[in-house]
């Protein structure tokens, strides 16, 4: 397979961009709508034209045309031709290329397999789901033994389940071909589920790189401003449970988190991610907190509230017609809610 490296790309909103892909790596370029995320992916592929050098194992690639670039593109329009069957849709770059029909067939097959759509070989793309149709569409960027793999915003279309379920096995696949890979996002949880690192755009500039833990833990203020600021907490005292669970405690509040590790050092958790409610919530007393509610932020449609909790305080944000219903005022008690699959930790060693 294939390293990467973009030396001072300018294109539209993209100025200087210096960016390494290591090879057989699976990176993510996350950011939000206009960052320059899709203008780099189509500089790699070659289909626009740009200042700077593009270089793949160190060798420059900028006068090789889209089609000699060995590149597989899955676009966020999946463009599946209606008028072909699944196994002739990923067939057709082979076709392209005038390879002969037994290995045509050889190959087509084995993508069938591999993507786990033998079964709909012979339907068409009206007759398929949302999830088919993307696997298909990845069948068909492989097809020709692409060195290099670059999805756009590949699950955007998909229901939390469907793409979930496919973000696993991608990962499986993408580390079992060693195929050096571009993923391409602007939600912060599907970039740290998949990515190796992660690559954060900001207005055409590379604002900060490292692994998903690097950039949750200790973003750069830009990067704050689009991840959101997490709450993070000191831990005192962690105790090993069973199914690796670990109880952590911090300061005054008790904690189970996820964990391989028992030793954590810090929890945090983004204010999105914490339920807020003007009653005890039903249920165990896992994870939930009392507090008292000290200031109220308002926006268009959210509001973040800051809540005292003993030494520690957190911050919630929540739907603005969600809070309104509860009639909350500082002053009040609140109950929070932790969610223990939201909760990441720092480990001794990290």
């Amino acid at each position: 397979m294939s390293s990467i490296k973009l030396k001072n790309i300018s294109k539209y909103v993209c100025k200087n961009v210096n960016l390494k892909i290591f090879d057989k790596e699976l990176l993510v370029l996350l950011g939000p709508n206009g960052a320059g995320k899709s203008t780099l992916l189509n500089v790699i592929a070659g289909l626009i034209d740009y200042e700077g050098s593009v270089l793949f194992d160190n060798k420059p690639v900028d006068r090789l045309p889209a089609n000699q670039r060995r590149i597989g593109y899955l676009f966020q329009e999946l463009n599946l031709f209606p008028h072909f069957d699944v196994a002739a849709n990923i067939a057709y770059g082979l076709k392209v290329q005038n390879k002969p029909q037994n290995e045509i067939n050889t190959k087509v097959d084995e993508l069938l397999q591999i993507m786990k759509i033998k079964h709909l070989s012979s339907r068409y793309p009206k007759e398929l789901s949302g999830g088919e149709k993307q696997r298909v569409a990845l069948a068909r960027a492989l097809a020709n033994s692409p060195r290099i793999l670059l999805l756009d915003e590949p699950m955007n279309s998909l229901d939390y389940r469907t793409s979930k379920h496919l973000r696993t096995e991608f990962k499986i696949l993408q580390k079992k071909l060693g195929i050096t890979t571009l993923y391409v996002t602007h939600n912060f949880y599907e970039a740290e589920e998949m990515a190796q690192r992660i690559a954060v755009l900001d207005r055409g500039r590379v604002e900060q790189i490292g692994l998903p833990k690097e950039i949750f833990f200790h973003p750069t203020e830009a990067v704050n401003d689009f991840i959101g600021a997490p709450n993070i907490l000191t831990c005192d005292y962690c105790n090993g449970l069973s199914f690796g669970l670990v109880e952590v405690k911090c300061s005054d509040i008790s904690l189970v988190v996820s964990s391989e590790r028992e030793k954590i050092k810090k929890v945090a958790i983004l204010p999105e991610d914490i339920y807020l409610s003007d009653i005890k919530p039903p249920g165990p007393d896992v994870n939930r907190i009392k507090g008292r509610l000290i200031e109220i932020e308002e926006s268009s449609s959210t509001i973040c509230c800051t809540v005292v909790t003993g030494k520690n305080s957190l911050r919630a944000k929540l739907p603005q017609e969600i809070f309104t219903s509860m009639s909350l005022n500082t002053g009040d008690e609140v109950w929070l809610i932790l969610a223990l699959r939201k909760l990441k930790t720092i480990t001794d060693g990290e």
